[in-house]
């Protein structure tokens, strides 16, 4: 655990590339085999599962602190974390463990068989025996909050450079669902037929952004500039759904969420298209409800987002399909090398030769002749319950990750309203001692109505200066929220907009995030709940 909390902590303090590609090569030439792979596995995302619940853990951590509750709680409320809270509230420790980050992660997850005085005493002894740092990165295994300020993309940088494979293939054979107790690290550096895995999805290409604009003429004019000749590019919609691969490989199907989720059971609608396509399949593309043929906001898809029991109710009111827009595997052979029109026809053949079109829609083409008449076209997302659209190269192979040059995404102005902030709490973090989080309201009436909170989108200058604001302008403190005094009015930008049940506004934004200060603006003259009602188009 020494050697995996020095690394936490060393790429916690530098923001610079060279330097964390460095402390990653250092730790993998310093640690196991075994160690590596789970080191892998955090900094994918894939956490130990919480083998204790967090009231648990609270009380256990204010019993070892020695301390009142009160104190432990106004100590958590301003560090805002409960991992570090607990490390640096409990008595120093000058010793240290010799355990490795593997022997200490299967300890986790063997506390599923332990009784709670078990794990009682478990924790108690293991917490005794670490020291600070150790403990920090410890609690954030514990508690499931472990996460990393590091790309996924550099940890494959720093082992491509010492196992001299390339970033791509790296990148591939970290796919899917591995785990580190099964897949060793020489099945991962080896030539061939590494950790031959048939639900092993690709990685995901993604999309560069356009920068927005209000002004149609001047996008239309940068993109001319920027991408050339229209007749090589081909245009399809941005649809706002999950992205996913599925794959039909030695007569088993699978399918995979972007986030490396295998999300099979929950799509069962998908199960007979999936076992119809021809073995050795992989398609690319994007899940969402559909109602007679059209796809449906994404909020019918939440509804089954997480559902662990998916009753008749639910297939019924949210039934989904598949837009797909990309094949990258065909007769069991790997065809991202191939252009972006060859792959094309393959998916225009296997779509034509579907049994379920229902199910299987492919992503429409999109006709233009000049980037202005795109421009007018992309004005019509909204109507086609689309993000804006989609820009590939007609020449472009399917890459990895997100690279500038062959696939842009050229996304509509967000939606907008002036609303006043009325509540307030602090963020977590290098963010723990400032209020970032804020909640907004708009008018109904005489009264303002909360409708949507944001975290997202000052600076850092500005930041401090709301702080500031909020700290001498406290009406009531209710726990670590603050209720505001009505006065600074923001610009609140969001995707999407629907009716809910569960807020008292009755409706429910999609991705709220804050555009700018109006420091021009009066209360007065923030928006109104009508406002908002009126952006839903019923």
């Amino acid at each position: 655990m020494k050697s995996f909390a020095r690394l936490f902590l060393l790429l916690d303090e530098t923001n610079k590339t060279n330097e964390k590609v460095k402390v990653l090569k250092d730790y993998f030439n310093s640690v196991p085999d075994s160690d590596k792979m789970h080191m892998l596995a955090l900094f994918a995302g894939r956490k130990p599962k919480r083998q204790i619940n967090s009231t648990l853990v609270r009380n256990w951590a204010i019993e070892a602190s020695n301390i009142p509750p009160w104190l432990f709680e106004e100590s958590y409320h301003v560090v805002g974390d409960l991992a570090e809270t607990m490390s640096l509230l409990m008595p120093q420790n000058t010793g240290s463990s010799s355990k490795m980050l593997t022997e200490w992660i299967a300890e986790i997850n063997a506390l599923g068989n332990k009784t709670e005085e078990e794990k009682k005493l478990w924790l108690l002894e293991s917490w005794a025996m670490l020291d600070s740092s150790e403990r920090f990165v410890f609690n954030k295994l514990l508690t499931g909050s472990f996460r990393v300020g590091v790309s996924q993309n550099l940890v494959i940088k720093a082992l491509a450079e010492i196992s001299k494979i390339d970033a791509p293939t790296l990148t591939h054979r970290i796919m899917g669902g591995w785990q580190p107790e099964t897949y060793t690290y020489q099945q991962l550096i080896q030539e061939e037929g590494a950790a031959d895995d048939i639900s092993r999805p690709y990685p995901f290409f993604l999309a560069y952004p356009i920068q927005e604009t209000s002004e149609k003429q001047k996008s239309a004019d940068e993109l001319k500039m920027s991408l050339g000749d229209e007749a090589q590019w081909q245009a399809e919609w941005k649809w706002d759904g999950i992205r996913a691969q599925m794959i039909k490989r030695s007569g088993k199907i699978f399918v995979w969420s972007r986030g490396e989720d295998l999300s099979t059971d929950k799509f069962p609608e998908l199960h007979p298209f999936l076992n119809a396509l021809p073995d050795g399949t992989v398609i690319d593309g994007e899940l969402l409800s559909f109602t007679n043929g059209l796809p449906m906001p994404f909020n019918v898809l939440q509804t089954r987002i997480g559902r662990k029991n998916l009753n008749k109710k639910i297939l019924e009111e949210s039934p989904v399909a598949v837009i797909a827009y990309d094949c990258l595997e065909y007769n069991g052979e790997d065809i991202r090398y191939k252009t972006q029109t060859e792959r094309r026809q393959i998916l225009e053949q296997l779509h034509s030769a579907t049994p379920f079109p229902d199910v299987f829609h492919i992503s429409a083409l999109i006709p233009f002749a000049t980037w202005e008449e795109l421009g007018t076209i992309r004005e019509q997302s909204r109507a086609m319950i689309a993000e804006g659209i989609m820009l590939k190269r007609k020449s472009a192979a399917y890459q990895v990750g997100r690279k500038r040059g062959d696939w842009w995404k050229w996304k509509i102005d967000p939606l907008s309203v002036d609303a006043v902030m009325i509540y307030a709490q602090k963020g977590h973090g290098r963010r723990a001692d400032l209020y970032t989080d804020y909640t907004f309201a708009v008018w109904d009436g005489d009264k303002l109505v909360p409708f949507a909170k944001a975290y997202s989108g000052l600076t850092d200058a500005e930041i401090n200066k709301v702080d500031y604001f909020i700290k001498r302008n406290t009406l009531e403190k209710f726990g670590p929220v603050r209720t505001v005094k009505p006065e600074l009015v923001f610009e609140i930008g969001f995707e999407g907009i629907n009716r809910s049940t569960r807020h008292k506004s009755g409706i429910a934004l999609r991705f709220p995030r804050i555009l700018r200060w109006r420091h021009d603006k009066p209360k007065e003259e923030a928006d109104t709940l009508d406002s908002l009602r009126a952006l839903l188009g019923d």
